[in-house]
């Protein structure tokens, strides 16, 4: 059973249509009783840092996701639940997770590319540079593009965990991956047929990279 954590965050709804489309059989729950009878989990998510951390701590989802880690089944977060599984974001300046070392930064306002100013939240489709192979990653074409709705960006504390990088002014992580959690700022779930296969991968997938 695949779990998607609700914390009141937007955009589960895109997850679990996405989820239905490729065959899975899924739930949207913040019941830590729930949650633990799950095979894989998905931390997806639209919204504010500072709104979300308290949704979490008020259902003490954050030590749960910090105890889900540890059993070595597979976790994926996408866009807000990438961003808040760091140390802390600049985004209301919000003491996060911490399930990995690092931040999560604001895009420079002038960010610009070949003297052109370029908008913020970054949004529409961009690619993603892979510097390694991983399962969930498989048969995904290098020419594949993924939809971005962003205005703060994963920093991971240690490039090692840096599986993919996207260009937007400066280049950022924009996915990493580390033992069985792999997380991605895009949207998989609003991304076509790359994306669906992503979830599709990640479904399948055990917790090794």
């Amino acid at each position: 059973m695949i779990a998607i954590i609700d914390y009141k965050a937007g955009n589960l709804t895109s997850v679990a249509r996405a989820l239905q489309n490729i065959g899975e059989t899924y739930m949207v729950t913040d019941d830590i009783k729930k949650l633990d009878n799950a095979s894989h989990v998905i931390f997806p998510g639209v919204g504010a840092a500072g709104e979300a951390m308290a949704y979490l701590r008020r259902k003490k989802l954050d030590s749960w996701l910090t105890d889900w880690i540890k059993t070595g089944k597979p976790l994926m977060g996408i866009c807000l639940g990438t961003q808040i599984i760091f140390d802390y974001s600049e985004e209301n300046e919000t003491k996060c997770i911490g399930l990995v070392r690092g931040l999560t930064k604001r895009f420079p306002d002038d960010l610009n590319i070949a003297c052109r100013k370029l908008k913020i939240p970054h949004m529409g489709w961009n690619s993603v540079t892979l510097h390694r192979d991983h399962p969930v990653f498989s048969d995904i074409s290098k020419d594949a593009e993924f939809y971005f709705v962003h205005s703060y960006y994963p920093a991971p504390a240690d490039n090692s965990l840096v599986l993919g990088v996207t260009d937007y002014g400066i280049t950022f992580c924009s996915v990493l991956a580390t033992k069985n959690l792999v997380a991605m700022q895009f949207h998989p779930e609003k991304s076509g047929r790359p994306g669906l296969q992503i979830l599709r991968n990640f479904c399948r997938w055990r917790g090794n990279a």
